[in-house]
């Protein structure tokens, strides 16, 4: 499976787990999914492009997102410097873009809903390796 195919299971398994279980936390989610907190906040940013999910303080719901202006401006960030950079592993663009892990995910999340982006998995430094597409 593509890696961006992974990040929409990911948010499919986030939406079936707030639509059965209500507002939950982000550890709450991530037990009920079974995600790691790279594909949990790649997860958040495919429903918060879709504007699908919600957070409040450290609550996440399903609704009307309020997330925008922070992942869609770190999904900004992360295409201007895969634009610049050209393909780049996610330790590279965490440093080139200065943003945290979580919140790098979260871009990549929303760059793959928006097919802009494709990615692999690098084994042998357990990142991942993503291109514009």
């Amino acid at each position: 499976m593509d890696l961006i195919d992974e990040f929409g299971v990911s948010a499919g398994k986030v939406w079936r787990v707030l639509n059965d279980h209500g507002p939950l936390k982000k550890t709450d989610i991530m037990k009920h999914s079974k995600l790691d907190s790279h594909r949990f906040h790649a997860a958040v940013g495919w429903l918060a492009r879709e504007n699908k999910i919600n957070r409040d303080n450290n609550t996440y719901k399903l609704g009307e997102t309020n997330l925008t202006s922070s992942i869609g401006t770190n999904a900004g960030l992360v295409w201007r410097a895969l634009e610049a950079w050209g393909e780049n592993d996610t330790k590279n663009l965490s440093l080139l873009t200065q943003l945290k892990e979580q919140d790098l995910y979260a871009a990549l999340g929303w760059l793959g809903r928006e097919d802009k982006i494709t990615g692999v998995k690098d084994k042998n430094k357990k990142t991942l390796k993503i291109r514009l597409k």
